[in-house]
């Protein structure tokens, strides 16, 4: 990264890859935790937080060389960072852009955190199922067991 003179910061592009823009400020790490990025993989990451954002205050971008997100691991990010958008770069252009988005319900993402939920028994085929409460903070509540989940919870599911 470079300072310019107008006081921005320029963030290099990458050649092949994934970047994730407009992540709540103070959440990319969280987001890197949920990838399994440690650094220790060889790809360039680039990392920055709390930068201003006409759309979201401040926000902070995550940038992965060489790596491109599957439909599980945009589904936990939506749930950590849901005003995120996903660009996968090929050839350093933007060739696919989107927005993750939380549903109204969220199926076999996580563990239910009370022992006794029925997903929890081996013996039963049922698949956790979750109706978000709230999106900020993000609570989710069990649709077996009315149990409710906080943000912090989810993101320990994540990255413990």
């Amino acid at each position: 990264m470079s300072e310019e003179g107008s006081g921005k910061i320029r963030i290099v592009k990458i050649k092949d890859g994934t970047v994730i823009d407009h992540i709540r400020a103070g959440k990319a790490l969280e987001v890197l935790k949920i990838l399994g990025i440690t650094g220790k993989e060889g790809n360039v990451v680039t990392l920055a937080m709390n930068i201003s954002s006409s759309r979201i205050d401040t926000k902070d971008i995550v940038k992965v060389e060489n790596r491109f997100l599957d439909s599980a691991e945009v589904a936990r990010i939506a749930l950590v960072a849901p005003e995120a958008t996903i660009n996968l770069i090929k050839d350093s252009k933007v060739i696919k852009k989107t927005r993750v988005e939380l549903p109204e319900t969220i199926t076999d993402i996580m563990k239910c955190p009370n022992s006794r939920c029925v997903t929890n028994k081996e013996r039963e085929p049922i698949h956790s199922k979750y109706q978000i409460v709230s999106k900020k903070p993000l609570q989710l509540k069990c649709l077996y067991c009315w149990t409710l989940v906080e943000e912090e919870e989810v993101i320990a599911q994540f990255t413990g």
